[in-house]
């Protein structure tokens, strides 16, 4: 048998820039499509696909979880890439950029090479101005961290990614394995794509314009910090819900300071919150998921179909399934012309 030979010059080539704090997870997954996709069988070899994690004097990079990467070039001529993959990672106390980064990556731009921003890598691109009239995926998550920081453009908050000519940008998470079978399919073909992600026991490529998963439906507390913390301990466990007394034991006060500070900033009970917040996270997985009913009304901890059906009813003035029909797109014969995709997420 005559052994497999890697071609001089692969047809997808990508470099990888790691901030400080990088999200493993987004790094990873991306590599992971990459080396899956760009092999003939399943050895991991960069036949059809190359990749380089790259860093000025081959500076190990910290990753958000204490792992560090260590980088197999130093910073390579640009257009030796078809992608700059910038990894971004944690916001707060995030250094500076390196010199030698934001020298590159502007060199880059200048020569046409298209440049990628994971996670908050968005944030990196935005900060050397290399976004300027281009739309900017980010994650909910840092939707208003983003708009702080970059009042003057417009961030997009309810896709996966975001591909604007030689800009492209993604929320990170999960959906980074769309994007990076995007861009495989687009130089290696479609089955190329399907083959990594079916390895990585992923049905099916979802769009750029698919929506990110269910976004977090709480405010920040209302300038209270117990009940910003009192929210996200309720949206962590939506499908177990907690004991008031059990949150309040978590946030060290009691149950009827919990209840107190409650209704003044929100101006009702833990209670009627985390049922608001079951509720809200129901309706996106209705209008977003082909489960049924009742296996969501299980998965947010109620106590069966008719329970879930009779709360939701209560709130949105719909049974579940009236709701799902009312969402049901029309005949075509009737359909409406389709209008201009929301694009934020508020």
């Amino acid at each position: 048998m005559t052994p497999l030979r890697r071609p001089a010059r692969a047809k997808l080539r990508v470099g990888f820039l790691l901030m400080h704090n990088f999200t493993l997870t987004a790094f990873s997954t991306f590599v992971d499509v990459l080396r899956l996709a760009g092999d003939e069988g399943d050895r991991s070899r960069p036949i059809a696909c190359a990749w380089q994690v790259m860093s000025p004097n081959l500076r190990p990079a910290r990753s958000s979880c204490g792992i560090e990467i260590r980088p197999t070039a130093e910073l390579q001529p640009p257009t030796d890439f078809d992608y700059i993959v910038v990894v971004g990672g944690l916001l707060a106390g995030m250094p500076p950029l390196p010199t030698g980064f934001a020298v590159y990556l502007e060199a880059a731009a200048r020569a046409g090479v298209p440049l990628v921003g994971v996670c908050t890598g968005s944030f990196v691109l935005c900060r050397l101005g290399l976004m300027a009239q281009r739309k900017c995926c980010v994650s909910w998550y840092h939707y208003h961290d983003f708009l702080e920081e970059f009042p003057a453009l417009v961030p997009v908050a309810d896709r996966l990614f975001v591909i604007d000519g030689d800009r492209i940008t993604c929320s990170g998470g999960a959906g980074v394995a769309d994007l990076a079978a995007r861009l495989v399919a687009d130089h290696l073909g479609p089955a190329a794509a399907q083959k990594a992600l079916n390895i990585l026991l992923i049905d099916r490529p979802r769009a750029a314009e698919s929506a990110q998963p269910a976004p977090r439906v709480s405010e920040a507390g209302n300038g209270d910090d117990r009940v910003s913390r009192a929210l996200l301990l309720m949206e962590q466990n939506l499908g177990a819900p907690l004991s008031v007394a059990a949150i309040a034991d978590r946030l060290d006060i009691s149950p009827r300071q919990l209840e107190r500070v409650f209704t003044e900033r929100l101006g009702q009970t833990p209670q009627d919150s985390y049922l608001a917040l079951r509720l809200k996270h129901g309706r996106w997985m209705l209008a977003n998921t082909r489960f049924p009913a009742a296996q969501i009304a299980a998965e947010l901890g109620f106590a069966d179909g008719s329970h879930f059906g009779r709360a939701f009813k209560a709130t949105f003035a719909l049974t579940p399934s009236a709701f799902r029909k009312m969402l049901a797109p029309a005949p075509p014969s009737r359909r409406a012309p389709p209008s201009e995709p929301r694009r934020i997420f508020d």
